[in-house]
């Protein structure tokens, strides 16, 4: 049986469509919250599958949260060992600081539906599901990061150059959130409302954009992992 452990930082942000797919492949999920857990205790060898979610925390918040180190060492062994390994948002900014990149906050946040601008090599992935012609990408970040070396560059947006990259034949780091579900990003709405509010963003308009765009990504998002699941063999 093949065994998927997903790193959760925040109770709403999780797998999403991606829990979906890996069910319907025979995949077993498993959530680890981590901010609780103890992460020394995971064994990399055991794990066919990593997928590292998202949050309103920065990789730089280590000082705060202590467990931040802890899991930024897992990743960097699944790294160094080459395993499948998946990251969201926070999960990307984690895979790239393991790489050795730095992050650091963006001009302006980018919270909303944008669509993404994918490179030459984005052609023959998993990630022509993403581009522009096909969905509008959901987005909810502050933070950026520099590409890893080694890395290669996949899809970028307007505001933010690098939403996707590779790295390796089984890792990969994305900056925006294709996996969400639309009926809940409500959650999403009432958890991050004072996020929201200070950025003068609308929730009636975010929900009929949400309504709008959602369902297409949805579909778009299943293609997308499942041949990124076939790719790296699981």
């Amino acid at each position: 049986m093949k065994t998927a452990i997903a790193l959760r930082h925040l109770a709403f942000e999780d797998a999403g469509i991606l829990g979906s797919v890996l069910m319907e492949r025979g995949i077993t999920l498993f959530y680890v919250d981590v901010a609780t857990a103890d992460l020394s205790q995971l064994d990399n060898a055991k794990i066919d599958l990593l997928l590292i979610l998202g949050g309103p925390i920065s990789v730089n918040d280590g000082a705060l949260f202590p467990f931040i180190a802890s899991e930024l060492a897992l990743v960097q062994q699944r790294l160094e060992l080459g395993l499948p390994t998946l990251g969201l948002c926070l999960g990307a900014q984690l895979i790239a600081k393991a790489l050795g990149a730095n992050i650091y906050p963006g001009k302006q946040a980018e919270i909303g539906w944008y669509p993404l601008r994918l490179s030459s090599s984005a052609q023959h992935s998993p990630v022509k599901h993403l581009s522009s012609a096909m969905t509008t990408m959901f987005h909810w970040h502050g933070e950026t990061f520099d590409l890893p070396a080694g890395a290669t560059l996949l899809a970028s947006s307007d505001r933010y150059e690098n939403q996707i990259f590779s790295w390796g034949e089984k890792v990969m780091a994305v900056q925006c959130h294709p996996e969400v579900f639309t009926a809940s990003l409500e959650h999403w709405f009432v958890g991050h409302i004072c996020e929201l509010s200070k950025s003068g963003i609308s929730v009636m308009a975010l929900r009929e954009a949400s309504t709008q765009y959602g369902p297409k990504l949805e579909q778009q998002t299943r293609l997308f992992f499942t041949d990124w699941l076939e790719s790296i063999g699981l």
